[in-house]
């Protein structure tokens, strides 16, 4: 018998001057980037947290506090793949990963197939069981109106 469990992840990040755009480990010529403690990537840290609720191991700022300078700067690709090696390590593995980008601009559909490889390769997953998409919100709100970035995600995973 499979056992099956499902995470939703959520994150948001201002963009500022100063600081490159990676998205989906992605770096995207852009005038802003996002500011964080870490790179700020929203759309993996998502992934993140999606993954580790679906497993019931908490959250990136449990894992990963942006209290911890260790932390500063880092490579969100680097914390995915310690994230899957959590999930490794405690018996699951990925069924599939389905993400959104919630961004007025850039236009992101040029950089989605590389943002997919990169997760699947930091999951160790076939590529296959990883969507990303984008969407506007119609120059509504802090995306809308070029304020920040924020990103969804949902992942499945099974039991071992």
């Amino acid at each position: 018998m499979t056992s099956l469990r499902i995470g939703h992840g959520y994150d948001v990040h201002r963009l500022t001057q100063g600081r490159k755009l990676i998205l989906g480990g992605v770096e995207i010529p852009w005038e802003t980037g996002l500011d964080g403690h870490s790179d700020a990537d929203v759309l993996l840290h998502a992934v993140m947290d999606a993954l580790l609720g679906a497993a019931a191991l908490g959250d990136i700022g449990m894992l990963f506090p942006d209290s911890d300078p260790m932390y500063l700067g880092a490579s969100s690709m680097e914390l995915l793949r310690r994230v899957g090696t959590v999930l490794t390590e405690n018996g699951y593995a990925v069924v599939n990963v389905d993400a959104t980008v919630v961004a007025q601009s850039p236009k992101l559909a040029p950089y989605r197939d590389r943002m997919r490889r990169n997760i699947a390769l930091a999951l160790e997953t076939d590529v296959e069981r990883v969507s990303v998409k984008a969407t506007t919100e119609e120059r509504l709100g802090f995306t809308g109106d070029g304020s920040g970035i924020a990103a969804h995600a949902v992942a499945m995973i099974e039991k071992r």
